[in-house]
């Protein structure tokens, strides 16, 4: 009996071993790094972005220490714009600039966050978070790599950024004033004045501003220069 009982312990000792080496090597690498690097370079360029992705990150886990690990990095995070996973792409980005703070590429980087950031504007009646967010990383770049080509590129976006703030001032001015809310129309009115260069919007917000200081300073309604964000 104990001869049995031996003998069936060693046994099932023997496939708890088997099972655990096999659970243990579905996380080893199927791939050299060479080979996953050379798959996602050529599905990137062939604009396979799922592909490339899934590859650049099977690089970047498998061989964290590789010469190759950087240029995943930067990929991954590459994907997910061309994706339009924006939100992805931002947290990679920075996690690459955050990583590698002296990278050549880091120009590149605050470049493409501030893209991801200016994908996302919404019309002008809109929140405009995302318009505020990409007008700060492109003036980040500007101001930290003035001489950068990519420096150069934000600024054309920079424009727009401002043209659609601009513009949201400018619209909610317009709710209030078609309200008779003149207090709070001045408020945005001459935020589009003071805040904003003359993108569009600056001759016509004087106008407003002239037209609601006509009015009797005691007004009909009273409303909060808040609402309508």
């Amino acid at each position: 009996m104990a001869h049995r009982f031996s003998l069936l312990t060693i046994i099932a000792i023997v496939l708890l071993v088997l099972s655990g080496c096999a659970w243990f090597g579905k996380d080893k690498p199927e791939k050299p790094a060479q080979q996953l690097v050379q798959e996602g370079v050529k599905d990137y360029d062939r604009g396979h972005y799922k592909d490339a992705l899934e590859a650049f990150q099977q690089l970047r886990d498998w061989y964290p220490f590789s010469k190759y690990a950087i240029l995943a990095e930067l990929r991954i995070a590459d994907a997910h714009y061309h994706l339009e996973e924006y939100p992805e792409a931002v947290t990679a980005y920075e996690e690459f600039e955050r990583l590698h703070p002296r990278n050549e590429a880091i120009p590149y980087v605050i470049y493409q966050i501030g893209l991801c950031h200016f994908e996302q504007i919404d019309s002008v009646d809109r929140d405009q978070t995302s318009a505020r967010k990409a007008m700060e990383t492109f003036q980040r770049l500007i101001r930290q790599h003035p001489d950068d080509p990519y420096a150069k590129k934000a600024g054309a976006n920079l424009v727009a950024c401002i043209q659609s703030l601009a513009g949201h001032e400018y619209y909610v001015g317009q709710y209030y004033y078609k309200r008779q809310y003149y207090k709070a129309a001045l408020h945005r009115f001459w935020a589009v004045i003071n805040q904003y260069p003359d993108v569009g919007y600056h001759k016509k917000a004087l106008e407003y501003i002239a037209e609601c200081q006509a009015y009797e300073t005691v007004e009909p309604r009273v409303a909060t220069a808040t609402a309508g964000n």
